[in-house]
Order: structure tokens, then C-alpha cells, then sequence
């Protein structure tokens, strides 16, 4: 048997009033560990984006016609509503999925030691940006999926994977002044870079607003723009991000750049690759829901492996503390 330690009434109140420091003072993690709970929120908010992405392309958008409540009478689907109604409240499940890998992260980086500010502070932006963006899925259900709000709902979530994604990258670094491993025209064109590929984004959505999935078997209104002229500027975007990325692999061959960002260039090179042929695929094949729902996946991982690019342009080196000559090591605050 394993004896239970006692838990005195100011340690309940301790918990009760900040539960991660007290937690923290009972618990320090592993920088692995902390590594893991930042990856597992990252692609956790992946996932929910592919499963939403299910949810329209399945016409599934309206299975649970009501918000926060699955039906005016029912918090959760019923047999009458079919496979509709469990594919839309499913996907609402995997909200608290991703909540608690949120949670994971930001308690991982509030324990670990010594404490980074700077990671929990990227968590709880996390958390917030879920709150936001889960009010702004029910919007989308009571206004019956207007495709304006579909499209600042997957925005929305890109700017999430944004900060997960310099969390994760922030686990693998210290927290000293960012170095610069390039040339500052260098770090010019990728921003350039970063910049039309959130373009390239935002017009996937208005493709996708304007498009015949509308996510659901109802007349959902579309977005009332020329389908074929902003697939066009989608995909002349797509080459100008493709052309960005070959140029900036050259650039940091002849400036024989460090292994970091060439690395994440390569990458983003495949990556962009992949996204474009199951793009023109989809193109001519009239949209079959299945690549539609990988180009979905691919849009997350052209954001992310840009980001990375980004992200590989300095280093952050541990921060140093200097410990005054006179102090005594013993006494010294950790």
C-alpha cells in the first residue's frame, strides 16, 4: 500500500487559490516532458482542424442545428438526428481534447524549473484563443454557417497554430537574446515569405466560401464572388510562395547559412510540393471531399513549416545568471 500524503488545511487553500503554482511546488518535469505537452497542443489543433474540416465536407456543418446546447431539448446528439448530428457533436468533443492538451502544456511549462514566464505566457494565449474560437464556432451554427464566419473561424485557428507552433519551437531553445543567424536582407524575404503565404490562406478561404461544399444539404448561402478568378489568384499565390521559398534556398546556399534554416527551407519546399499537387488534383476533379479535406491538412503544414523557417532564422542561447563574487554558494537563490 501506498501511503497517501496528508494535506493540511493551508495547503488545501494554497491549491484552491493557485493551483499551477502549487502544483509547480510539487512537481518538476522533465524538458521532454515539456517538449511533448507543447507538441501534443500543436497537433491536437491539427487535428480539430482536419475534424472540422470533416464536419462541412460530410454536410455535417448543421447536425447540431443549436449552439452551446446540441438541440434546443438536448445538450447531446439523439438517434433521430442520425449520423449528422454525432459527426458535428463529436467534433465539439474533441474541443475539450484539446483543452486539456492546452492544459497539459501550460502546466508543464508553469512547473518547469527554473520557471520560463515567457512559455506559460505562449499557453495561456493558447487557452484563450481555443475560448475565442470555440464562442465563434457556436456563432457559425446559430448563423447557419455564413461562409464569412466559416472563413474567420479557420483563420482564427491558423492564428492558434501560430502560437503553438512558436511554443513548441520556444521548448527547444533558452531564453537568452535572440542571435541572428542570417543577414538582415535574408530575414527581409522570409518575412516577405510569411506574409504571402497568410495571404495565400486567407484567399483559401474565400475559395472555399464561394465553393460548392457549404457544409451542410440545406441552401447555404455562398460567398457571392467569381469562383474561378479567386482560384486563379489562390493558386498564382500558391507559385509566388513556392518561388519565394527556391530563392530563398538559393539565397542561404550562397551565403552558406547555418544547417538550421536551410533544413526548414527544404521542408517547406516538400511541403509546398505535396499541398500543390493535391491541389490541382482537386482542381480537376471537381473538388471530391477527400482531398479536399487533405489540402485542408496540407494548409496547416505550409503555415507551420513557414513559421519554422522563420523561427530557424536566430538562435536563443540559455540565459546566463551571474552570481555576485561575494555571495555564498550555499545561500544562493536558485
Amino acid at each position: 500500500m501506498v501511503r497517501v500524503p496528508k494535506v493540511t488545511r493551508a495547503e488545501l487553500a494554497q491549491a484552491v487559490r493557485n493551483p499551477l503554482a502549487y502544483i509547480a511546488a510539487r512537481w518538476t518535469p522533465t524538458t521532454a516532458t515539456v517538449r511533448r505537452a507543447a507538441l501534443s497542443s500543436l497537433v491536437m489543433m491539427v487535428v480539430i482542424v482536419v475534424t472540422g474540416g470533416a464536419v462541412r465536407l460530410t454536410g455535417s456543418g448543421l447536425g447540431c442545428p443549436t449552439w452551446p446546447k446540441c438541440t434546443d431539448d438536448s445538450l447531446t446528439a439523439t438517434s433521430e438526428m442520425g449520423l449528422h448530428g454525432y459527426i458535428e457533436f463529436g467534433n465539439r468533443l474533441l474541443t475539450y481534447v484539446l483543452c486539456a492538451a492546452v492544459g497539459w502544456a501550460i502546466v508543464a511549462a508553469r512547473s518547469q524549473k527554473p520557471w520560463r514566464r515567457s512559455l506559460t505566457r505562449l499557453g495561456w494565449a493558447q487557452f484563450w484563443l481555443v475560448m475565442g474560437n470555440a464562442v465563434l464556432g457556436g456563432i457559425v451554427v446559430l448563423v447557419g454557417l455564413n461562409p464569412y464566419t466559416v472563413a474567420a473561424h479557420f483563420l482564427l485557428s491558423t492564428a492558434l497554430i501560430a502560437v503553438a507552433t512558436v511554443m513548441w519551437q520556444r521548448t527547444h531553445e533558452g531564453d537568452g537574446v535572440p542571435r541572428p543567424l542570417v543577414g538582415k536582407a535574408v530575414q527581409q524575404l522570409v518575412w516577405v515569405m510569411v506574409v504571402v503565404t497568410g495571404l495565400l490562406i486567407a484567399v483559401g478561404t474565400v475559395v472555399t466560401g464561394a465553393g460548392p461544399h457549404a457544409g451542410d444539404s440545406s441552401d447555404v448561402p455562398r460567398m457571392d464572388v467569381d469562383w474561378e478568378m479567386v482560384t486563379t489568384l489562390h493558386a498564382v499565390l500558391a507559385w509566388v510562395v513556392v518561388s519565394l521559398t527556391f530563392a530563398l534556398w538559393f539565397v542561404l546556399k550562397a551565403v552558406d547559412a547555418p544547417k538550421g534554416p536551410l533544413a526548414r527551407t527544404r521542408e517547406l519546399f516538400v511541403v509546398l510540393m505535396a499541398q500543390g499537387a493535391i491541389g490541382y488534383v482537386q482542381y480537376f476533379t471537381d473538388l471530391p471531399e477527400v482531398l479536399v479535406g487533405a489540402h485542408m491538412l496540407g494548409s496547416c503544414l505550409v503555415w507551420i513549416a513557414t513559421l519554422r523557417v522563420l523561427l530557424a532564422l536566430r538562435e536563443r542561447p540559455e540565459e546566463t545568471v551571474r552570481v555576485p563574487a561575494q555571495a555564498d554558494p550555499e545561500f544562493t537563490a536558485v
